[in-house]
């Protein structure tokens, strides 16, 4: 824990680069949710102790692990698995949210009583990030930070056609340029009860009988479990320090195709699998008109689950781990290979199962619970 408690000696960062930061960052997706549906990603920093942290318990959720952590995005995706794990070793989690107060309602049941902490605030607000931030210690009139830990994604590129890839990229470039001794997570397509890949392929699949695939599915991606994600957070919040300044690439134990991704949703709900082959520039031309759409009106449109243009350019190219990248490895942790227990939230699309047009983010996972 000693990397916890002390101070990256006078770095910090500005309160408009921390502000940018925030909303260029993923999260937390089925890791993707298309350039112009803004999420925001899982940032975590530690609370900046006074000397050491203060200890004790046997490391459970009513233990005191001396952490105070403030999680941005913890109302999504990867962010209810991280304050999961972080709630479950007796650390605080300040949770920063927008809209109902029921919103991060259900993290509240993830940690012992007063260790989650909602926190309403407007992200569009610098005043209010600051407040959110202040017991973190983030913004440069609050000191130092001790650690600094910035969710980005696969495949993030400053030249990539795909807005979601260039924003990415951006993200990771200003909180490295303000915080060099700040940790990057790089996950790759992030699978879970609540991803917004696989649950659209099986319930387009269910509701239309066949699945698109797009260029003949034959991009390769190297999906991973979301839990397996929130792992390597941690296990770089907790290590000796070894991590800071690193960037890690977290993709899952097995490359897959679009293709063969979709025969294991196939498999899962237990369906013949039915394909259309859709040519990119296809794909594209359909997806056109919502674009164009997007600039003339002024109200939001629907996002679509399959020709989403940002999401097409995204997926054109080949996403995997670079062949010498630090990976979950450097960080002791196995990731979970997706066939069995990490892609059983699929069962509910069964012929006999639940009703597969319900909200399946509402869907309990026992991995949500300590």
């Amino acid at each position: 824990m000693q990397a916890i408690t002390r101070r990256l000696g006078h770095q910090s960062l500005r309160p408009t680069a921390s502000i940018s930061s925030i909303k260029s960052i993923c999260a937390l997706s089925d890791h993707y949710y298309g350039g112009d549906h803004p999420r925001y990603g899982s940032t975590l920093a530690s609370h900046k102790g006074m000397g050491h942290l203060v200890r004790k318990g046997t490391g459970g959720r009513s233990s005191v692990s001396g952490i105070i952590a403030t999680v941005f995005g913890a109302t999504g995706f990867l962010g209810r698995y991280l304050v999961q794990q972080l709630a479950k070793m007796g650390s605080q989690v300040l949770v920063p949210f927008r809209g109902s107060e029921d919103n991060p309602r259900h993290l509240k049941l993830m940690g012992d009583l007063g260790q989650i902490v909602p926190m309403k605030y407007d992200p569009r607000d610098e005043n209010s990030i600051k407040a959110v931030m202040a017991k973190a210690n983030i913004a440069k009139e609050h000191g130092g930070i001790m650690r600094f830990i910035q969710v980005s994604c696969l495949g993030s590129s400053l030249t990539s056609p795909s807005r979601f890839l260039r924003a990415k990229a951006a993200g990771e470039e200003a909180v490295l340029k303000e915080l060099p001794e700040a940790t990057v997570m790089k996950p790759a397509v992030m699978i879970g009860t609540e991803d917004r890949i696989m649950n659209r392929w099986a319930h387009f699949a269910k509701k239309y009988s066949f699945l698109p695939l797009i260029g003949g599915g034959s991009t390769k991606i190297q999906p991973v479990y979301v839990v397996d994600v929130a792992s390597a957070i941690v296990a770089a919040l907790k290590d000796d320090g070894s991590s800071m300044g690193n960037v890690y690439e977290l993709g899952g134990p097995e490359i897959y195709t679009v293709h063969e991704l979709a025969e294991l949703m196939y498999e899962t709900i237990r369906e013949w699998p039915r394909y259309v082959n859709v040519p990119l520039p296809v794909a594209k031309a359909i997806a056109m008109p919502r674009e164009v759409l997007l600039k003339k009106v002024p109200f939001p449109l629907p996002n679509p689950d399959i020709f989403n243009l940002d999401q097409i350019h995204a997926f054109a190219t080949d996403t995997v781990v670079s062949e010498n990248a630090l990976t979950f490895m450097d960080l002791g942790i196995v990731p979970h290979k997706l066939k069995g227990y990490p892609v059983e939230y699929l069962i509910q699309y069964r012929k006999g199962g639940p009703q597969f047009g319900s909200t399946v983010s509402e869907k309990v996972n026992p991995d949500s619970y300590p």
